[in-house]
């Protein structure tokens, strides 16, 4: 019997395996980190569950989130996407995560790390503001300098579930 005691959303099977095997687990590859920007940005205004059935599909359509490719892309990709029955057909979203890409391939060209600035603005107490919470001082902070740097589809509320699936915010229950 399985003693692990899970939050309400993890209510499907898809969902569960997310939770138990992956959400609130440390992430601190900067590729990583920008799949999980890319992928919360996708999730605005639909279910989790929604983006999580559609992953391998993103990840295979979106040079499994290699920042450097994803960048070059052009128009003729930004169509091809919009093509794509398989994926989370947002023109916005898709030009989003390339806008993205941009930003981390400026980041590491100048030698910083996209996780290493995530992480940067983990609070002193792990726990922050508390499970229920849908954003925080940190996450405001975060989104305004990622915002800064060029990244779109990045406000406090995205970054506070980023924040919490990425482990910075530990609520595992």
């Amino acid at each position: 019997m399985n003693n692990i005691h899970r939050p309400q959303w993890a209510s499907s099977d898809l969902l569960r395996a997310y939770y138990d095997d992956e959400w609130g687990f440390p992430v601190r590859d900067s590729a990583a980190v920008y799949e999980r920007i890319v992928l919360e940005g996708f999730q605005a205004g639909l279910s989790w569950e929604t983006v999580l059935r559609k992953r391998e599909a993103l990840r295979e359509a979106f040079a499994h989130f290699e920042p450097r490719t994803v960048a070059a892309f052009t128009d003729d990709d930004v169509a091809r996407l919009l093509a794509d029955p398989r994926l989370i057909r947002n023109e916005k979203k898709i030009r989003a995560a390339m806008t993205n890409a941009q930003a981390v391939v400026r980041m590491e060209d100048a030698g910083e790390s996209l996780a290493e600035l995530v992480w940067s603005f983990a609070p002193d107490d792990s726990y922050g503001e508390g499970p229920q919470a849908s954003r925080s001082p940190e996450s405001l902070a975060l989104a305004k300098e990622l915002k800064r740097r060029g990244f779109t589809f990045v406000g406090p509320v995205t970054m506070f579930a980023l924040m919490q699936a990425i482990g910075i915010y530990a609520h595992r229950l």
